[in-house]
């Protein structure tokens, strides 16, 4: 409407051959300006605002996605960095671990019980004499064995030593070992043993008379077996003062109700073994096995000073993050690359 408008005013100002239609007349050299529309007079600036804004929306944008190219490589990167610090650490560990096992043993009864000492004590060599009571024996397991490439299930045997008495070189106080390896075998047989135990065969009348009557001559036997007990020789143990382990996720919980000990919980075994929690834990590591009696196996040395993940795996990982980075931060860069041609 306002264009119709402004047409109709100029035809009857202006004639065609550029005169006004009124007396005067316009100068010769005047020409005529080009009209310009009402409806762009009364038109406001606000589509060059809203361009520059959406100019400026769409170079965070590109900006932004520039950026989002290049994060999985620097991800990758400080994965790589970070395997590279744990390698350190790793070699760290393990050069404290094999110096602590080449120094001499310490005697056992120079050690005492306390949490901050034992810790401070961790993977020392250790020098003990006592006798092993069998009666409170736990097994901690199952653990597997690879004996010439085939695959045993087993447990971990642990058994308080308790002192000998009129013996100085022996234990002060109980402590417990774990002896080594042993077959699935004998810990059924122990569970046998302990569920006979706490099943006692019935008496008759004349049984229980006859018990009643040789009663002295029982109970001199039964002296004469614990001073037998008493007699026993020492064992003599050298072992690795440990802590206790710390499981997976994927580790049932023990149950000492039912005998189910799944990983080694120093405090929770000492209570079951009526012993108090900070009782000193050591693990056998005697080379010399009777061959008459192979079981338990101790364990290696070597084993305690090594890792799940060697430094030489860090260092695998290591050059595999930093492959990565190197390939994702590669195509990232031709990606932009394309997009700067097009």
């Amino acid at each position: 409407m306002a264009a119709s408008i402004s047409k109709a005013l100029a035809r009857r100002i202006l004639r065609p051959d550029g005169c006004s239609t009124g007396a005067t007349a316009l100068p010769a050299n005047w020409v005529r300006a080009p009209l310009t529309p009402l409806s762009s007079l009364f038109s406001t600036s606000a589509p060059s605002f809203s361009s520059a804004s959406s100019t400026q929306d769409e170079e965070k944008r590109s900006i932004l996605s520039k950026l989002l190219l290049f994060i999985p490589g620097a991800i990758t990167f400080g994965l790589g960095t970070w395997q590279i610090i744990r390698r350190q650490e790793k070699i760290k560990m393990l050069e404290y671990r094999q110096n602590r096992l080449a120094a001499e043993p310490l005697k056992c009864d120079q050690i005492a019980p306390s949490h901050q000492n034992l810790e401070s004590l961790e993977f020392r060599k250790v020098q003990c004499r006592g006798f092993f009571d069998d009666t409170r024996s736990i097994y901690i397991g199952p653990r597997s064995r690879n004996i010439s490439g085939v695959t045993e299930n087993g447990y971990y045997l642990i058994t308080p030593l308790s002192p000998v008495s009129d013996n100085p070189e022996s234990v002060q106080l109980p402590i417990l070992v774990n002896r080594g390896w042993v077959p699935r075998a004998w810990r059924d047989k122990s569970m046998e043993a302990s569920g006979d135990d706490r099943q006692p065969s019935p008496v008759s009348p004349r049984q229980e008379k006859t018990k009643t009557s040789w009663w002295r001559f029982w109970s001199k036997e039964e002296k004469s077996n614990q001073e037998e007990v008493q007699t026993v020789n020492p064992v003599e143990v050298i072992g690795v003062i440990r802590g206790s382990e710390k499981p997976s996720i994927f580790v049932p919980a023990n149950d000492p109700s039912s005998s189910q000990w799944f990983y080694v919980d120093v405090p929770a075994i000492a209570r079951t073994c009526g012993l108090p929690e900070n009782t000193i834990y050591i693990e056998d590591i005697n080379e010399n096995i009777d061959p008459s009696c192979p079981y338990p196996v101790p364990k290696d040395v070597n084993t305690l000073i090594r890792s799940s993940v060697m430094p030489q795996d860090h260092l695998n990982y290591t050059l595999t993050w930093y492959s990565l980075s190197a390939a994702v931060s590669f195509m990232a860069f031709k990606r932009l690359k394309s997009k700067r041609r097009r």
